[in-house]
């Protein structure tokens, strides 16, 4: 049996990759699917939105039967769910707000949060709850030139934009200085086989890509 992993190596086990999935679907049959596509395509880690009806269904499904992959519950957004995610199976939890609770619960029992943060104060304040890195969220109101401003003024941040970030503007957002970005739609549109393009894609332009010093 595997030991198990410290929150600080899962953030950098989920992050990794500068990427990682991310699947809403129209229930847990559907989200497991839309999961395993992108981990058979190469992801290590995939968020699971609980917005998905029965999602922690598909959370406890995915880490049954892929036990080495890093799945996550996202659309977190209180105690509850956290906990309830947490005993699913996820290793890792995303929110689109701040919510403290959220943040003291995922690491009472040793899970990463990253919860969402819109302008420099919500990311200050996010920090300073302990978050263990910030979702950018919605990423698509905002540019890598804005994080790249951002972060001269608050370069400790972990920043992760999440929310309309594509395939052709990732690399951007890691060279901007994100350690990593979620991706939903636009890796698993269009099914298996353009997934696995997608990711393959992706995985390759992101280990070009170079963060700043």
């Amino acid at each position: 049996m595997k030991s198990p992993l410290y929150r600080w190596e899962l953030v950098q086990a989920v992050t990794g990759q500068r990427v990682f999935g991310i699947v809403r679907s129209a229930g847990p049959q559907e989200a497991v699917a839309a999961a395993e596509a992108m981990l058979d395509a190469g992801l290590n880690a995939v968020e699971v939105a609980l917005t998905t009806p029965r999602a922690l269904t598909a959370v406890a499904r995915l880490a049954e039967q892929r036990p080495d992959a890093l799945i996550g519950a996202g659309t977190v957004l209180d105690e509850a769910a956290a906990r309830a995610a947490v005993e699913a199976g996820a290793r890792f939890l995303v929110s689109p707000h701040l919510n403290p609770g959220v943040i003291r619960t995922g690491h009472r029992y040793g899970v990463p949060v990253f919860p969402g943060a819109a302008t420099p104060t919500e990311i200050v304040r996010a920090l300073e709850e302990g978050a263990d890195a910030v979702k950018l969220f919605p990423a698509s109101a905002v540019t890598p030139s804005w994080l790249q401003a951002v972060r001269a003024a608050i370069p400790q941040l972990p920043a992760i934009p999440t929310g309309g970030v594509t395939i052709d503007d990732a690399p951007g957002w890691i060279a901007a200085g994100a350690i990593a970005c979620g991706m939903g739609s636009a890796l698993t549109s269009g099914g298996a086989q353009a997934a696995e393009r997608r990711v393959t894609t992706l995985l390759t332009r992101l280990a070009q890509a170079s963060s700043p010093a």
